[in-house]
């Protein structure tokens, strides 16, 4: 069905080229004064160009009594045909339909970028069986599926790579334009292309679970239709429709030429009005597409451009949300930091604790070495691990489980630890047979372009402010590195909500980016909810109206920026549109226009309007 409403439109586009070629060599031939036809070929442009506006605007009126743009436009046609100019009825059915093509090639335009996310879906994938490798229907691929994946192919669903080596060309994605190192234990997503090396993968997300469908879905969903100005727009056009039939009525009651009235009524057509809003906020959409956003409302980007705060949650937006040990410090002149972190990564191999794998990533990461075996492994619930190493009894675990065997803190290793603390890390602390020997520090790492995101931000004028569930300590020490002056510790969703909702109440908008599930709330309440696409839950996405695919807050102040540009360039395109129209409705008056040049002054304005939207495109925040 996508297809074929896909190859129906472009026979329209193809279509209305060929209609407004054939028109246009009818209004030359008209206006030198060839006619081939035993009538004034400009009736040809009329036929071809006029008549599907004029039907247009009788099945709104009758079926929704909808007073738009081309009520007037039909008006125009009738009246200037009925008083025989011909040739400006032609022209103005003609630079109409110019206009509406011009608009709808810089839409398209606009949306190729978020669109040819559709045409990345891989249609096959490589599935590893006993009977050894088949080519199947990527749709057919299932959670826990062994894949391999060769050099040039495009990976078929979200995985973790099991084995191999390769590099990932993640643009589709991140907007990356050098491909990214992996291996095993590394993430891959579907869409994305393996460049270099073959590598076999275990399938996590499948089907409508994976980052490229979850792209698409964000997509199909991106309508500037219901942006709150449009109406707006709508309703002037509407009045305007009023007013430029009274006008035209005055004006032939008192001057007696009706063809100033058609005058009137040809360059008081509201197209470059109402087409003032929805170029521009398509355009913004196409520029924030190529950042790394996906709008999913179409005012989304004009209540972004009101906000008062921008309120971060910590852990996976301004974190990456993935602990790493942070120092490891030894209080035992026979325990060296080497053999504790050795050791320590070694009891932790065969946790399922966050944090217990944090340390055997990291100590791998690090490339310490090889770790030793690890034997009589045992997890003791809500306290830490116990294992043998070498010989040596191992404990690792929280303050509780040392204190449960009998084991004491050192007062030294008490102010230690309580210095971690002071900067939001989590310690682990270690006892080798039944003594202290020190801890492992971790701690959420801050994105390196964290504080340069905030700095941006408050360079737009709009305050940050940082809300998150973790303690005060760990709040306080992220926001002293980021330059975050306002902190909220400790909410739970229901205390961000009320954040929200009193700074609205004060109108002071505010911007929601969180990631997780508790976060959906805020972002659902907040004027403007972005959620972080690629770490962020199923149910975040949702709840927010702008997706950030690539995980990289550095483009905010450029999303900031490009809003607030926005609404600059429609109140340009209505304020333009507004004074030409007033402008040609008195030389109208006047009688120095006349119909055809009416025509082509109105017309004009709305292919200003048009390009001066398109300049969006391309616009980027200058630092």
């Amino acid at each position: 069905m996508d297809r074929l409403e896909a190859l129906l439109e472009w026979g329209g586009v193809r279509r209305d080229v060929a209609f407004l070629a054939v028109s246009g060599v009818a209004l030359l031939l008209s206006i030198v004064g060839v006619q081939p036809l035993p009538f004034d070929i400009a009736w040809v442009a009329i036929v071809l160009c006029g008549v599907p506006i004029v039907l247009e605007a009788i099945i709104g009126l009758v079926t929704a009594f909808d007073i738009k743009a081309d009520v007037l436009v039909s008006i125009a046609l009738v009246a200037s045909v009925i008083i025989g100019e011909d040739f400006a009825a032609g022209e103005v059915a003609f630079i109409m339909q110019l206009g509406a093509l011009l608009e709808d090639l810089t839409v398209a335009r606009a949306r190729a970028g978020i669109e040819r996310l559709v045409h990345l879906t891989p249609r096959t994938a490589r599935r590893m069986t006993e009977q050894g490798e088949q080519i199947i229907p990527a749709e057919q691929v299932q959670v826990g599926d062994m894949l391999r994946v060769l050099p040039g192919e495009t990976i078929p669903v979200d995985g973790v790579i099991t084995e191999g080596q390769t590099s990932i060309n993640q643009a589709v994605m991140t907007g990356e334009s050098l491909p990214v190192d992996k291996s095993a234990g590394d993430t891959v997503s579907s869409g994305t292309v393996n460049q270099f090396g073959s590598f076999d993968m275990r399938a996590t997300k499948v089907g409508e679970d994976s980052a490229i469908q979850r792209m698409i879905r964000l997509v199909q969903s991106a309508d500037a239709g219901k942006a709150k100005i449009v109406s707006l727009a709508d309703r002037w056009a509407t009045w305007i429709v009023v007013i430029a039939l009274t006008a035209a009525a005055l004006t032939w009651l008192i001057s007696g030429e009706i063809i100033r009235a058609v005058t009137i009524l040809v360059v008081f057509c509201p197209c470059a009005l109402v087409l003032a809003t929805p170029t521009a906020i398509m355009a913004a959409i196409g520029n924030a597409t190529k950042h790394g956003f996906l709008v999913r409302e179409g005012d989304a980007l004009e209540r972004l451009s009101k906000v008062h705060y921008v309120s971060f949650d910590k852990t996976g937006t301004l974190t990456y949300g993935a602990p790493r040990v942070t120092a490891v410090c030894s209080f035992a002149a026979d325990w060296p930091e080497e053999r504790l972190y050795a050791y320590a990564a070694a009891a932790e191999q065969r946790s399922e604790h966050p944090l217990g794998k944090a340390i055997v990533r990291c100590f791998h990461g690090e490339e310490k070495g090889t770790l030793p075996e690890a034997e009589d492994f045992k997890m003791i619930p809500g306290r830490g691990v116990r294992a043998r190493v070498q010989g040596t009894v191992l404990l690792a675990g929280n303050q509780q489980l040392l204190e449960e065997v009998g084991i004491d803190l050192p007062t030294d290793a008490q102010t230690a630890c309580a210095a971690q603390r002071e900067q939001g890390c989590t310690i682990i602390y270690l006892a080798a047979d039944g003594r202290f020997v020190g801890f492992v520090a971790l701690a959420d790492t801050l994105r390196v372009d964290a504080a340069e995101t905030v700095m941006g931000v408050k360079r737009t004028g709009i305050i940050p402010v940082l809300l998150t569930g973790d303690h005060e300590n760990a709040a306080q020490a992220i926001a002293n590195q980021v330059g975050i002056r306002e902190v909220y510790a400790n909410c739970l969703p229901e205390d961000k909500l009320r954040f929200i909702d009193e700074a609205q109440q004060r109108q002071q908008p505010v911007c929601m980016i969180g990631d997780g599930i508790n976060d959906a709330p805020a972002l659902k309440k907040a004027y403007t909810g972005i959620a972080m696409g690629g770490v962020g839950s199923d149910i975040a996405v949702d709840a927010a109206d702008i997706a950030l695919v690539s995980d990289e807050i550095r483009e905010l102040p450029h999303l900031l920026g490009l809003s607030k540009r926005m609404m600059t360039t429609i109140k340009c395109n209505l304020t333009f549109s507004m004074a030409l129209n007033f402008v040609a409705i008195a030389l109208a008056i006047t009688g120095i226009l006349n119909p055809v040049v009416g025509a082509l002054v109105h017309n004009a304005g709305s292919v200003l309007v048009i390009v001066n939207s398109a300049f969006l495109l391309k616009w980027r925040k200058k630092v």
